[in-house]
């Protein structure tokens, strides 16, 4: 029941009007800086007369040559540094705004066959980087020094840098130095005012695409002014490699920054060459005040601010009592409206609020021909909503929220209060939502290839293992993101094959956060209703309530086991199977490979590497104890790299007696659906406990 009352559209519309004034009076403007470099293309005599040099930097054969080239000298203590011109405005002290920025660049690090170890590989070092630091009217920036520095840093400041010496750099760094670098020789690493990175991913397990390898190589660097996540992803030659870290820009660096690359070698030598680079950055900024603008706002403010007092108070003068009875909502549009404030005062908000006609239009009227899945929590349409910017309209995926489940409310809100605040490449981006009395629905982008699964029991079109690694990485930098990246530690709850979506590349986007639990960063497991996925779900939260980061860590083991091998954790057909078991037994007798998908297996000694690498990491991230268990990080780096797998004891530890509960189908035959399967079970202490389960 709500009070309702009726009255005139005048006052709501005229101040509606008058703030939209007053904002576009004081709307900041917007601050751009945009160019991109494609050296090989130029052809006028001074194509670098926005770009400054200094060091053995020099624009030569089409492309920027970062240190000395000189094949009949010496190429070794050579520094070099190339930066844009003008300064880049990074954050706004009036507004309090900070930028986001999207950089690409393509470029080659060419070992020089002079400089070779006594097995006869290269000598390489030291690296360079894609940096940002404090800007400067003369032609000089802070002088980094050489070596391992890469021209970044200076002896004294090169694990605290100050003042003018700040910097935040992308390092691609060829030679470790144990003082600082704790991962391989060849690794990429984001640095805050220090040598020392904050994160890094080795590079150098795959012999022939690493960052020495002599290929052109493109880097994307990425800054969100919102999650203050910094995000690089390297490709090399398809071999793909990421890092993330959350930086807060307004607390390392000034507002004006010069953006650029450095590069050095020291007793070991290389050369450092970039063939293009793009880069853009958009920052809200306050516009200057002067007289002449006071009075040209003041004015006009002052006096439509007393026409609409004015006109108020008459418009109150004039305006009838009314009596307030409350009514039932008689139309959707009303609920919506009202269901909405609801909504807001629960802090569901974010992205946009869609009407349900809107959504009905979108799908046909939630035509049969539209499904695109369905669950224990309803059914996923596809739908094409209009567009301003794509002719045909947008595709998307809406999720309608079965009427008749208990829990979709709570689900509902769970999403929409986690993912929507949430950005990440490996995360579905949700788009909207609809909260009616006919329904409530999610809207969320549409990615094309679906979920996972379909594709691991795909007897037509087998994925590679290169695109299989490729999603395994993925979905461990999303976890990444959720368990430390981001302000708050999310925990998903739900991480199996159907909720891991496929993009038009392969790439891995998670999704689906009806079962995620926000906490803060450092506090230990919640006890909660046990619900999750039978064969994913971690034993030790159905033994204990207490759901953590290492709950996640369990599911992902599991999946990397699913990925790798090509079976389910459960077989439909042999009740008996179990997947984590047969992997491990395998492992105890010193042929884990075997448990690899036999469609992978094609000779290739570094991908089968790889195979069995990812295969031990599954296992490591099973163990019993969740403190036994890596972090996602840990894991991602074990994977990423080819520092010494862990030891894992040869015999798997005995499993609990499982609850009983109805299996359901799974595997090749499965469907996208999922029935909740209700149970309890007894714990030690003899008390009985519910939990949910669902079959995939």
């Amino acid at each position: 029941m709500a009070a309702a009352t009726s009255s005139s559209p005048f006052p709501l519309g005229f101040l509606c009007l008058y703030c939209f004034f007053v904002l576009c009076i004081h709307a900041p403007c917007a601050a751009s800086t945009s160019f991109a470099f494609n050296f090989s293309t130029i052809t006028q005599p001074d194509p670098y007369k926005e770009l400054k040099r200094r060091g053995d930097s020099w624009f030569a054969n089409s492309q920027i040559e970062l240190t000395t080239n000189d094949r009949g000298g010496t190429i070794n203590g050579s520094t070099g540094w190339v930066w844009y011109a003008n300064p880049v405005p990074l954050w706004d002290a009036a507004t309090g705004e900070l930028a986001s920025f999207h950089s690409v660049f393509s470029f080659l690090i060419t070992p020089d066959g002079e400089y070779k170890n006594q097995d006869g590989s290269y000598n390489t070092g030291d690296g360079m980087a894609f940096f940002l630091t404090s800007y400067s009217d003369s032609s000089v920036l802070p002088s980094g020094g050489g070596g391992g520095n890469l021209g970044l840093f200076s002896e004294s400041n090169r694990f605290n840098a100050t003042g003018d010496g700040r910097v935040v750099a992308v390092e691609f760094d060829t030679f470790r130095n144990p003082d600082w670098d704790n991962t391989s020789n060849q690794h990429v690493g984001i640095d805050v005012n220090s040598i020392r990175s904050v994160n890094s991913t080795d590079t150098g397990f795959r012999h022939n695409k690493t960052l020495t390898s002599d290929l052109v190589m493109v880097a994307t660097v990425q800054y969100d002014n919102k999650t203050k996540l910094l995000a690089v992803d390297l490709d090399i030659d398809g071999a793909t490699y990421q890092v993330s870290s959350t930086v807060d820009l307004k607390l390392s660096l000034p507002e004006q920054v010069a953006v650029g690359f450095s590069a050095a070698t020291g007793s070991s030598a290389e050369m450092h060459r970039v063939r293009a680079w793009s880069f853009n950055c958009t920052l809200e900024i306050a516009s200057e005040p002067s007289a002449k603008l006071v009075i040209k706002v003041v004015v006009p403010v002052l006096a439509v601010s007393v026409c609409v007092i004015v006109c108020l108070l008459l418009w109150l003068w004039r305006k009838p009592r009314r009596s307030f009875k409350p009514i039932e909502a008689t139309n959707d549009s009303e609920s919506d409206e009202q269901q909405c404030e609801a909504d807001f005062e629960r802090g569901v908000a974010g992205p946009r609020r869609y009407h349900y006609c809107e959504l009905t239009a979108a799908t046909g009227d939630f035509a049969e021909e539209n499904i695109l899945g369905r669950g224990g929590f309803g059914s996923v349409y596809k739908g094409c909503l209009p567009s301003d910017v794509i002719a045909d309209g947008q595709l998307v995926a809406i999720k309608k929220f079965s009427s008749e489940s208990s829990q979709s409310r709570k689900e509902f809100e769970a999403e929409v209060k986690i993912i929507g605040r949430l950005r990440h490449r490996n995360l579905v981006q949700l788009l909207g939502w609809c909260d009616s009395r006919k329904g409530l629905l999610l809207v969320y982008e549409l990615v094309p290839e679906g979920s996972l699964d379909k594709h691991i029991y795909n007897t037509q079109r087998v994925l590679t293992w290169t695109e299989r690694y490729n999603i395994i990485v993925g979905l461990g930098s999303a976890l990444r993101y959720l368990h430390l990246d981001w302000e708050q530690c999310v925990v998903h709850g739900d991480i199996k094959p159907s909720n891991i979506m496929l993009d038009s590349s392969y790439n891995s986007k998670l999704g689906d956060f009806g079962l995620a639990r926000l906490g803060d960063h450092g506090s230990g497991p919640k006890t909660t209703v046990v619900k999750g996925t039978m064969g994913y779900i971690d034993p030790e939260f159905v033994n204990t309530s207490r759901r953590s980061t290492q709950s996640d860590v369990y599911s992902f083991g599991i999946v990397l086991l699913e990925i790798v091998s090509g079976r389910p954790p459960v077989d439909r057909w042999d009740p008996s199977f179990m997947l984590m078991k047969w992997v491990w037994n395998l492992y105890s007798e010193g042929k884990a490979l075997d448990a690899a998908d036999a469609r992978l297996r094609t000779g290739d000694e570094a991908a089968e590497r790889q195979m069995e690498r990812a295969l031990v990491v599954g296992l490591w991230c099973t163990l019993r104890e969740p403190e036994q268990r890596p972090s996602v990080a840990d894991a991602l780096h074990i994977l990423q790299s080819e520092d010494k797998l862990p030891d894992l004891p040869l015999q798997m530890y005995k499993m609990a007696a499982a609850p009983r509960f109805a299996v359901g189908e799974y595997g090749a035959s499965s469907s996208s659906s999922s029935s909740g399967v209700r149970s309890s079970a007894t714990s030690g202490t003899g008390t009985t406990r519910s939990f949910e389960l669902s079959s995939n």
